[in-house]
């Protein structure tokens, strides 16, 4: 009992810790490298990882807020077990959508593992994919029956205007028979 009681300010003062990391609001700016990318602060703003380049031309790493609000989804950090069932990388610096254009990305992305589990990270990639004009459950059903053309459809659903300019005439060609 003696044992016990010798430790007792111990114990209390480490369970204050966790008490107070329980209270305490998750900020992306206080989250180390290693789990900032894919983590949702309490604000709902997602979390991104940027670089820093330091004084003395060190590149530093550091977790920032972005200014995406993310609807139903606050005060979470990403599980490894979704970050590789998504075949993401939790270095990555910033977002881009140019990850929908990697095959195997996409694929992951369209596992049940990771599309029916990961509700943020599908949340984000569709988010990302709409930006480009796709619709992800769309892309999704499509990789599952024709992977080719699911692939070819992203590459094309570019919204950019061609490059003729609107005082030249269209270019008449013979159309060819439709498959």
């Amino acid at each position: 009992m003696a044992a016990f009681l010798s430790k007792l300010p111990l114990v209390l003062f480490l369970s204050s810790l966790f008490l107070h990391a329980a209270l305490a609001e998750l900020v992306c700016e206080d989250l180390p490298k290693s789990v900032c990318a894919f983590s949702v602060a309490s604000s709902g703003k997602r979390c991104l990882l940027e670089t820093l380049v330091a004084g003395d031309g060190s590149v530093k790493y550091q977790c920032r807020s972005s200014e995406v609000l993310v609807q139903k989804i606050s005060e979470y950090i990403e599980t490894d077990q979704c970050v590789q069932a998504c075949g993401v990388d939790r270095n990555m610096i910033g977002i881009s959508s140019d990850a929908l254009l990697e095959p195997q990305v996409t694929a992951k992305l369209c596992s049940p593992a990771c599309y029916n589990e990961c509700a943020n990270i599908i949340d984000l990639y569709f988010n990302l994919a709409a930006g480009e004009g796709v619709f992800l459950p769309n892309l999704c059903d499509s990789l599952r029956s024709n992977p080719h053309r699911a692939m070819s459809e992203l590459l094309s659903s570019g919204n950019a205007a061609g490059p003729i300019p609107a005082a030249y005439p269209p270019a008449t060609t013979a159309s060819a028979p439709s498959a």
